[in-house]
């Protein structure tokens, strides 16, 4: 399993989130996860159609890539 997690330096959840998922990430370290910043990766936003996404969101992937659960 997979987490994709879409935030921005400008967002006040993204910057409350961060202490939490770096818990979850060391509590789990089986847990890949990749951070994308919504300023800096449009390829990430239009490929999971976040163009007027609420921040964070967390886009969860099963082992063969496919999107299951999508937090915002």
């Amino acid at each position: 399993m997979k987490v994709l997690k879409i935030g921005a330096e400008w967002c006040p959840g993204c910057i409350v989130m961060r202490p939490r998922w770096a818990k979850i990430e060391k509590d789990n370290p089986w847990l890949e996860n990749e951070y994308y910043d919504y300023d800096e990766s449009p390829e990430i936003i239009e490929k999971y159609q976040l163009k007027e996404a609420v921040l964070p969101t967390f886009i969860f992937l099963d082992k063969n890539g496919n999107e299951f659960l999508r937090l915002a």
